[in-house]
């Protein structure tokens, strides 16, 4: 979808403007509401083991409903009762509607419990407007075991300001990067994708499918440079970031970096050279996937964690194999990335946790939300195996996967039969392998220069899809965009992230 890429590509050059969060008090309309919230619903909705009230928690996400919707709900329902006297209201809403519909439920105070939020996904202007309520002492109290499952870097990556105001999925902690490719192509020409680590090794790729292959793409949509930047830099705002690999925390202006320049014109030879698609401009990642699915393209550009190619040959109907270019990176950005909040319009926010500590720790209930009732929508194979019944298909199925990657943990749900057995070891040592960024947990807060960035905002969105694309002189576009840049107040701003960064690395030490 061109809004959420935008979304993503934004988060490459600028990062995600993490706010403070706002006080007020119980009575307070929308926007206001306080950090005592939680606890005090907390206090009126828990009660001692066993003597829980009835009570109906409300989850909203984006997704499509799928045809089976209220059946899982009701089977979900049945067993949370017997676990902490609830039951469940899922609540899916299409992408496409998502922004339109929540800021609704959230202005007009709508009583929800949990809701999808992330950092690249308004987490940080909800928490300035006091939407999701402070977890800690909730998660103390009701959620004992989610902190040792998620341990130490998860928590740390996910606080705004030192407190907790969603809980982030346990999966891969961190990006890969790199391509996914036509199995078929690769196949045809021989290509050793296992020893591919650098970028000179797929220009040699794309350069015999452009001499071989007319009808063929080697590159659809710009997108290797937005992962790229993402692989060496974590970008705080306004293309100042810390470099990866940096051994103190040191601000840097993207702008500047010689690397950066280098990159634009490397990017400027792809298309010169023919490789990237004519649509460059705009095409994205579903463009990327229906052109290779037809035998139209060759590669495209993605963020990569274990089975991801075969994750997306499932969703595409086309067989895909991934190429690693760059080592996995973790930065504040990637901690945040799919997490659960609870509403400060819930009315048992005690529930909505004890409901959360069972999303990371049961296995049962986990499964029941990713893949549907068994026996309906999945066969066991295996202790952790799965297979669609005899006679339904990924096309017949009708409890399509909402979304696993936004609830809870990963790492105890099921795996289908044509996923890897050794899925999760392999998430495990994707994790530990991720560079963890310098400021791992360092959030800007963007209320002192918000007009100034706003002004950035619209200079950066002159320049950078032309640049991603190659389609301009990288030098001249710079020194353009250098000088706009300044006008709209870019030197306030750095200041700002400069004091803001040393504040936190003081507090670190």
């Amino acid at each position: 979808m061109r809004k959420y890429a935008k979304a993503v590509m934004a988060a490459t050059l600028s990062s995600m403007l993490v706010l403070s969060a706002c006080g007020g008090n119980n009575n307070a309309p929308s926007g206001e509401q306080g950090s005592n919230t939680g606890n005090q619903n907390a206090n009126n909705g828990a009660k001692e083991e066993g003597k829980l009230d009835p009570y109906k928690i409300t989850l909203v996400y984006p997704a499509s409903a799928p045809k089976d919707l209220e059946l899982v709900q009701a089977e979900m329902s049945k067993y949370l009762t017997e676990k902490i006297n609830a039951t469940i209201e899922l609540k899916p809403i299409e992408w496409g509607s998502w922004e339109d519909k929540t800021n609704l439920m959230k202005v007009s105070n709508e009583q929800f419990d949990l809701m999808f939020t992330a950092s690249w996904y308004f987490l940080p202007q909800d928490v300035t407007k006091g939407q999701y309520i402070e977890l800690d002492d909730l998660m103390a109290q009701y959620g004992k075991d989610i902190p040792g499952v998620l341990g130490p870097d998860f928590l740390k990556g996910a606080r705004i300001n030192g407190k907790l105001y969603a809980l982030p999925t346990k999966k891969e902690f961190g990006q890969g990067f790199g391509f996914l490719l036509s199995k078929k192509l690769v196949d045809k020409y021989k290509f050793d994708v296992n020893g591919v680590k650098t970028i000179e090794e797929m220009e040699a790729m794309f350069k015999t499918i452009k001499d071989n292959e007319p009808d063929v793409t080697p590159v659809i949509s710009s997108k290797f440079a937005n992962t790229w930047g993402a692989s060496n830099y974590d970008g705080i705002v306004a293309g100042l970031s810390v470099p990866r690999g940096s051994k103190e925390i040191k601000l840097s202006d993207n702008l500047e970096d010689p690397k950066y320049l280098d990159f634009f014109k490397r990017m400027r030879e792809w298309n010169k050279n023919g490789w990237f698609d004519k649509d460059v401009l705009t095409s994205d990642s579903e463009v990327a996937m229906t052109m290779i699915k037809a035998g139209k393209g060759f590669a495209t550009a993605s963020s990569l964690k274990p089975g991801k190619d075969k994750e997306m040959s499932v969703s595409y109907g086309v067989d895909l194999v991934q190429v690693e270019t760059a080592e996995p990176f973790t930065t504040t950005g990637d901690a945040q990335g799919a997490m659960l909040g609870i509403s400060r319009t819930s009315k048992d926010p005690a529930r909505a946790m004890m409901f959360l500590n069972l999303l990371y720790t049961d296995e049962k209930l986990i499964n029941m939300l990713d893949w549907g009732i068994e026996g309906t929508h999945f066969v066991k194979k295996g202790d952790n195996v799965i297979d669609y019944p005899a006679g339904m298909t990924a096309e017949t199925q009708t409890y399509p996967n909402p979304g696993g990657w936004m609830f809870g943990n990963q790492f105890i749900s099921y795996l289908w039969a044509n996923e890897d057995p050794n899925k999760w070891k392999q998430f495990e040592a994707f994790n530990n392998r991720s560079e963890r960024s310098a400021i791992l947990g360092f959030s800007f807060n963007q209320e002192p220069v918000k007009s100034e960035l706003a002004s950035i905002a619209n200079v950066e969105n002159e320049f950078i899809d032309a640049l991603f694309a190659g389609a301009v002189d990288p030098e001249k576009t710079i020194a353009k965009w250098k000088e706009k840049r300044a006008a709209a107040g870019f030197d306030a701003v750095k200041a700002e992230v400069e004091k803001q960064l040393a504040a936190w690395a003081q507090n670190q030490q």
